[in-house]
């Protein structure tokens, strides 16, 4: 019947159906069941709502099957049950219309996790899970598809592949969630995620759930300027109010049916509604359109506005890390770790002994090991101001929502930040404040794309930010990691993603870095190697043991018998940190040396073995 549903389409708009979770949720059924095996268990419940909005006037009703991908699923241990799960929501579906000419739509929802570039799922991975959905549903019959709820236009793009793969003949409907200003939840602006949508090849755009229908309809006309695509519109019953303890939709049929009219006359060819939309809701907009004979159109299009491209200011022009880094020049480095109150005096010393035996930046972490200490992007702007050396912000997404990092971001340029190292940061459940909770939006490598985007000018949805950022991009590596073909390919995902330098963790197996800098050599960068002075044996046990890090036996019984004093323990891990300092010398370009304990005259200790300072390396 799909050709029979883009013919219908060309005769007036259509009305889809309303909120399935909704009905469950209010049918008793609780938020952590997996609402799509409902199918397989409780076919009754699933086949009566159904019923209910085809009574109510429905076209199209949409199969339970929003989150019945692999990803989804697998939190209830269902990932293998993708096929029977699908195929069954399109045989109660059937069930429901019986002889009628109500259209069936294969509902498919995001995958429930960050793809490439903002996370460590591939594009290909992605695809393949929303194929294996899709073919279900495509072969138990369904009329169409409706792919909804999608943040994020890439990941939309993926869905819409997969589609065309393995169902080539099946019509879309291509929805994205937007937030009140009308943006898709990856920043993109209407006039550019529908022109990219309608790129795409779908049959029909539009936008679904998060707001009312007010925010709605301003977004459709804005999407209406730039396509001649037959558009969509699904909002919420208005937005939710918490009524002891429940999410209430408070938008009458009535109000949701003067909306649909709206929506009609700007442009829309299909109306329903999603979350708190119920037959109710459903009833009152058929009979709205029905006596208003509402009838689609032809619309002028406006030209897109073209996005202005900025050319990435040149690595050598952007810091004089980036200059070194980019002339092949040997580096010194050395973590100056904030402190956990608001007096920095001591660590501002640091920073001048470390400038006056010329070190070349100073690297200050992100609340290493989750503990709560002073923000290390005041702590850089100190340093800079006040010093004169050039600091290396460490930058986590534990912390921080995607529109946080960018804000964070935009304002570390501003005030003269310029080099970064992208990490996903330490979980809360390892430091001082176990129960705080932790949002990573991204991890390193989605965070590397964010960083990437503002230096050509954008944001994270390639809407244009004026003045580009003019980061130097550094990533961490752990060569000593227990599964380093993982380890591995996220390291080629940094790249890819923009970055151009990287800094191990501590080295005390130097045949683990040969071999890892082996295994990266198609996707070389500049690497720096991570210097460690132990301060003790339970120093080097801890490095081992909790933190995961490559330390050889060989040096475990070192730090042992150097342990008769503390002295004598830490001159024993200042030498060993020299040995691997002068053995990876030749294999990397630069070096972090970390200053246990705040001993930055030990971390300048290791560095002699350049020379009678770092700067004799260059």
């Amino acid at each position: 019947m799909s050709s029979s549903f883009l013919s219908r389409l060309q005769r007036g708009p259509i009305l889809c159906d309303g909120a399935m979770g909704t009905l469950l949720y209010a049918k008793g059924i609780f938020i952590n069941r997996c609402y799509d095996e409902l199918n397989l268990s409780q076919a009754d419940l699933i086949l009566g709502i159904h019923q209910d909005y085809v009574k109510a006037g429905a076209e199209i009703i949409e199969t339970n099957t929003f989150g019945a991908n692999s990803f989804r699923l697998a939190r209830h241990g269902l990932q293998d049950r993708v096929a029977d799960i699908n195929r069954r929501a399109v045989e109660i579906a059937r069930q429901a219309v019986g002889s009628s000419s109500v259209f069936i739509a294969g509902s498919v929802g995001p995958l429930g996790i960050r793809i490439e570039p903002l996370g460590k799922v591939s594009r290909d991975e992605a695809r393949a899970a929303f194929a294996e959905q899709i073919s279900a549903l495509s072969e138990a019959g369904v009329d169409l598809l409706i792919l909804e709820t999608f943040g994020f236009v890439d990941e939309l793009h993926q869905a819409v592949l997969a589609a065309r793969d393995v169902a080539p003949a099946l019509p879309i409907v291509a929805q994205v969630t937007i937030d009140e200003d009308g943006d898709c939840l990856d920043g993109s602006e209407p006039e550019n995620f529908a022109k990219r949508i309608e790129e795409m090849g779908v049959d029909v755009l539009g936008a679904n759930c998060s707001v009312g229908p007010v925010a709605m309809l301003e977004t459709i006309e804005r999407i209406r300027q730039v396509t001649s695509l037959p558009l969509a519109a699904q909002p919420n019953a208005g937005m939710p109010r918490n009524v002891e303890g429940r999410n209430i939709y408070l938008c009458s049929p009535e109000y949701m049916a003067s909306y649909a009219r709206k929506f009609v006359a700007a442009g829309v060819t299909l109306v329903g509604g999603c979350c708190g939309t119920t037959p109710d809701h459903i009833k009152s907009m058929k009979s709205t359109l029905r006596v208003g004979e509402a009838r689609t159109t032809s619309y002028p299009v406006a030209a897109a506005p073209a996005l202005k491209t900025v050319e990435t200011k040149p690595l050598v022009e952007r810091s004089a890390l980036g200059r070194k880094l980019a002339n092949s020049e040997f580096i010194s480095m050395i973590e100056v770790v904030p402190p956990r109150g608001s007096d920095p005096i001591k660590e501002m010393n640091a920073a001048r002994y470390l400038k006056s035996v010329g070190v070349d930046a100073v690297n200050i972490p992100d609340s290493p090991r989750a503990s709560a200490r002073m923000s290390n992007q005041a702590l850089c702007t100190l340093v800079q101001h006040s010093v004169g050396i050039e600091t290396v912000l460490h930058y986590t997404c534990r912390d921080r929502n995607v529109l946080s990092i960018q804000s964070d971001l935009l304002g570390a340029c501003a005030i003269g930040i310029h080099n970064l190292i992208c990490i996903t940061g330490d979980p809360p459940k390892l430091g001082n404040y176990p129960d705080a909770t932790a949002v990573f939006d991204v991890d390193s490598i989605g965070l590397v794309n964010i960083v990437h985007n503002l230096n050509s000018g954008v944001d994270i949805g390639g809407n244009p930010i004026g003045t580009a950022t003019a980061f130097v991009i550094g990533v961490g590596a752990n060569p000593g990691s227990p599964d380093l073909d993982e380890e591995i390919h996220r390291f080629e995902y940094k790249v890819q993603a923009g970055a151009e330098y990287a800094v191990t963790q501590p080295v005390f197996d130097v045949e683990l870095l040969e071999e890892f800098l082996q295994r990266i050599e198609h996707c070389r960068i500049p690497v720096l190697a991570g210097i460690w002075p132990l301060t003790s044996v339970r120093n080097a046990e801890f490095m081992k043991n909790e933190l995961r890090v490559s330390v050889p036996d060989a040096i475990i019984e070192r730090m042992t018998k150097a342990s008769t004093s503390p002295d004598h323990a830490r001159a024993e891990g200042v030498h060993i940190a020299r040995e691997m300092l002068d053995r990876v010398r030749p294999l990397v370009q630069g070096v972090q040396v970390s200053a246990p304990l705040g001993k930055y005259s030990a971390a300048v200790d290791v560095l002699e073995v350049l020379g009678n300072s770092p700067r004799a390396a260059q």
